[in-house]
């Protein structure tokens, strides 16, 4: 007998950017640093928040355009971690994945274990890291 879950995976994913975006090339020029952007980075475009958005309010809307497109039982999720790439710090120190608790209040399900992960680039795959820990932890329940 496997000690370890089988049949486990990424079962969807979900991607939501700001609507506005600064071409990478335009600020390369402001910032004085031609070909960091675009050649250094690999990018084209950066997006980013207006005063009407901010981490939690992205975080919401990525998260129920999940739930609503895979038609999520919510009652069946034991595992929330959130990888905030980010290197700024303006999410007023309350964790974001206690934010999106909120959208399971109404399944009742309450015992969701996970945290925020907040590393620039790398917390979505520390995020996933921790994810496939849990799956091989004494908490996961199936």
């Amino acid at each position: 007998m496997n000690k370890y879950p089988d049949n486990v995976g990424i079962l969807a994913i979900e991607v939501y950017f700001p609507r506005l975006f600064i071409e990478q090339i335009d600020l390369e020029k402001f910032d004085g640093c031609v070909g960091k952007y675009t050649k250094g980075f690999g990018q084209k475009r950066m997006s980013f928040c207006t005063t009407e958005e901010d981490v939690n309010s992205l975080a919401l809307t990525v998260t129920q355009n999940l739930i609503d497109k895979i038609n999520l039982d919510l009652r069946l999720v034991g595992f929330l971690e959130v990888g905030v790439g980010s290197e700024t710090i303006i999410d007023k120190s309350k964790s974001v994945k206690s934010v999106l608790m909120q959208l399971f209040e109404s399944s009742g399900n309450h015992d969701v274990c996970g945290a925020d992960v907040k590393n620039a680039c790398f917390g979505g795959t520390a995020a996933l890291f921790n994810a496939v820990n849990w799956i091989e932890s004494r908490s996961w329940d199936g």
